[in-house]
């Protein structure tokens, strides 16, 4: 058995070459059109560039409530014909997005639309990969298997929360084996993106509280990453920055436009940071999490993102320190241990104003063996935290978030 001193150091120089090689590819960013009503300026854009037929992606809520009817109208008025497909669900499976491939394939749809949160979003980025790459969805898993380029692909988020506007990956959900199935591709970017904080005027606080979470982690983990490089730095500490003024401000009025577009675009941020530097064990556990007991994924990130900065800290005191100046925390003189202690008691008091707790009630102690052993191969595979975990470790603090 390899001692784990050498697994560190093995790990270490893995996350080297693979920093290199995310360094050196060619990241885009999709074209953005930003504040409100600029769906609307999108579905423009969409006309313009000659499509006829297009497949929107979403959820049935979303159709429900009619969100979609100012961009069925202006798409129509504009000559683009539409189907909606809104049959995916949180943490979309592989049979969903196999079926939304069905109706493109079925209409003739030259493009993709989603409209929705992370699910619909990464449920559309499959389905226009399936549609140009000719593999099932097992075989793009991983990273860099997508390879050929999708059908064009245009966003527009209705929460502030997951990035996937902006991010190269999308995760499909394995409901035989109960795990999350990430796919890692730069073919993945959207070719546009909208950021309409009136879109997501309204959305219930426990959502806002849980998107909301989740970008924090995204921008925590990135900016934690022993892969970050300038560019994600700067994008992760504008999210923090936003996300600790306005989130609280979008929970407690769901009203507030400048708070929601200001979210939108913390959101943005924290997905450029992510793509370019990473996650961490956060997000390896809440995935398992949101695999086995259907949680929400920004809700399982904002319970696990105290826990596991509190293990990462000895590692990372001087960047948990500069996010808590970032975030206005302590006063000159602080050291940056005192610094990252109060940025991590900030987490704990921001979710618990939101009414996340501090533990999962739906956690098992049986299933605590499985969960850690998956989030340690997530980590280790993509992952460059500032500290690793052997299993026994893992264990432990999976356990801490027992009821």
């Amino acid at each position: 058995m390899i001692p784990f001193a050498l697994k560190v150091l093995l790990l270490r120089a893995y996350m080297r070459v693979l920093k290199f090689v995310v360094w050196v590819l060619p990241y885009k960013i999709p074209l953005v059109f930003a504040g409100p009503g600029s769906r609307l300026q999108l579905c423009a854009t969409i006309a313009s560039s000659g499509i006829k037929k297009i497949l929107i992606v979403t959820d049935g809520m979303i159709n429900q409530l009619g969100l979609l009817e100012p961009m069925k109208e202006e798409l129509g008025k504009r000559g683009v014909d539409y189907v909606v497909y809104d049959g995916i669900q949180p943490d979309p499976t592989a049979d969903q997005i196999e079926a939304g491939f069905e109706v493109l394939k079925a209409n003739q749809c030259e493009a993709v639309l989603a409209v929705g949160g992370g699910s619909s979003i990464d449920g559309a980025k499959v389905i226009a990969a399936r549609a140009t790459n000719n593999k099932p969805i097992e075989k793009m898993v991983g990273l860099f298997k997508v390879r050929k380029p999708l059908l064009p692909l245009y966003v527009i988020p209705t929460t502030a929360g997951t990035g996937s506007e902006v991010t190269v990956g999308a995760v499909v959900t394995d409901t035989v084996q109960q795990r999350k199935l990430p796919i890692a591709d730069l073919t993945l970017v959207p070719k546009m993106a909208c950021l309409d904080g009136e879109i997501s005027l309204g959305v219930p606080p426990p959502i806002t509280a849980a998107t909301g979470m989740d970008a924090l982690t995204h921008a925590v983990e990135a900016y934690i990453s022993r892969n970050h490089i300038e560019n994600s730095d700067q994008m992760a500490t504008a999210a923090v920055r936003l996300i600790m003024e306005y989130l609280p401000r979008a929970f407690e009025n769901g009203q507030d436009l400048e708070a929601r577009q200001n979210m939108a675009l913390a959101a943005f941020y924290a997905g450029i940071a992510l793509s370019q530097a990473g996650l961490g064990y956060v997000h390896g556990i809440a995935h398992n999490f949101g695999a086995l007991y259907h949680v929400p994924h920004g809700w399982a990130n904002a319970i696990v993102l105290p826990h596991v900065l509190e293990y990462s800290k000895p590692d990372c005191s001087d960047r948990l320190a500069e996010l808590a100046r970032i975030s206005g925390l302590g006063k000159a003189g602080d050291s940056d241990e005192q610094l990252a202690d109060l940025f991590i008691a900030r987490v704990r008091e921001m979710k618990a104003s939101f009414g996340i707790p501090e533990q999962l009630d739906k956690l098992k102690a049986e299933d605590i063996p499985r969960i850690a052993k998956a989030a340690m191969e997530e980590a280790h595979s993509t992952y460059a935290v500032p500290r690793y975990m052997d299993r026994k470790t893992c264990e432990a603090v999976v356990g801490q978030m027992l009821c």
